[in-house]
């Protein structure tokens, strides 16, 4: 049983939108199939559109009856999860490696590496019953740009530097952020699917944002002339040095440091007293 909580640079949303995580009357998730998908679907998935349809068929099921999909979200699944997700495709270059902070369910980052097959994606999440999800979903659909990787984005720190940031649902758009640039190689980009809320997070967020190496940032429209209602992006570009390195840095030692100060003695594991060795 998963008993963790989410952590800094986690998805606070299981499925990387609102109102994603949730049970039917009773605890028991309701289970039914995902509407018919739309015509555009062929249009943005191409020859991967088969893979699009399995991947929604598995929100709907195993996401929700594993928490990581409302069953009221279902019906919407392609509208407002799935297609609202893959147009970011619109935004990326040829051969952009990129990082979907706090995956959740893996929105927005499995729609666009089915989108972009040119793309090398990574879903970077904390938690492990969704990173099991997600490793199953990589499996299933033989997805071969995408690499799941348990962890905090301060953690990576380091470790891992891509083009792009993704992020969508995760946190207020100054603590995204603080966790997703400094992942960031010099003049890469962040971008945050923030909906009806984009200009004003992007307005209180602009002298915390100067402060982490950002050197432009706009909301802009994706999907236009292709979906009904078009994904408002915060992008967030940064310059030849992204900030918030040293900031992510110590956090995630401070992190590690309270975990190995919670942690049992070992000894004490088993129900027993730890000996001291004699001299």
């Amino acid at each position: 049983m998963d008993t963790e909580s989410a952590p800094a640079g986690g998805s606070e949303t299981g499925a990387g939108g609102p109102g994603t995580e949730g049970a039917a009357a009773g605890g028991r998730p309701a289970v039914e199939p995902p509407p018919a998908p739309p015509a555009v679907a062929r249009e943005v998935f191409g020859d991967r559109y088969d893979a699009a349809v399995r991947y929604t068929e598995l929100l709907a099921t195993s996401g929700v009856t594993r928490g990581l999909i409302g069953p009221r979200e279902v019906p919407r699944l392609w509208d407002r999860h799935v297609l609202n997700c893959a147009v970011l495709a619109e935004l990326l270059p040829a051969g952009t490696t990129l990082c979907d902070v706090g995956s959740g369910a893996g929105l927005p980052g499995i729609p666009v590496a089915l989108a972009r097959p040119d793309v090398s994606v990574t879903l970077l999440e904390p938690l492990l019953r969704r990173t099991t999800f997600l490793e199953e979903v990589v499996r299933e659909l033989g997805l071969e740009n995408v690499t799941v990787l348990r962890g905090r984005a301060e953690e990576m720190v380091g470790k891992l530097a891509v083009d792009v940031v993704t992020a969508r649902a995760v946190a207020p758009m100054e603590r995204l952020a603080g966790w997703g640039l400094p992942l960031l190689r010099p003049h890469g980009q962040m971008l945050a699917l923030k909906g009806d809320s984009a200009e004003q997070e992007l307005a209180e967020s602009r002298a915390g944002l100067a402060k982490l190496g950002a050197v432009e940032w706009s909301v802009i429209a994706v999907g236009e002339g292709t979906l009904e209602t078009s994904t408002r992006v915060v992008q967030v570009k940064v310059g030849e040095s992204p900030g918030g390195v040293k900031a992510a840095t110590r956090r995630a030692k401070a992190a590690a440091r309270a975990g190995r100060a919670g942690s049992p003695a070992r000894g004490a594991d088993r129900g027993r007293t730890p000996r001291r060795r004699g001299r």
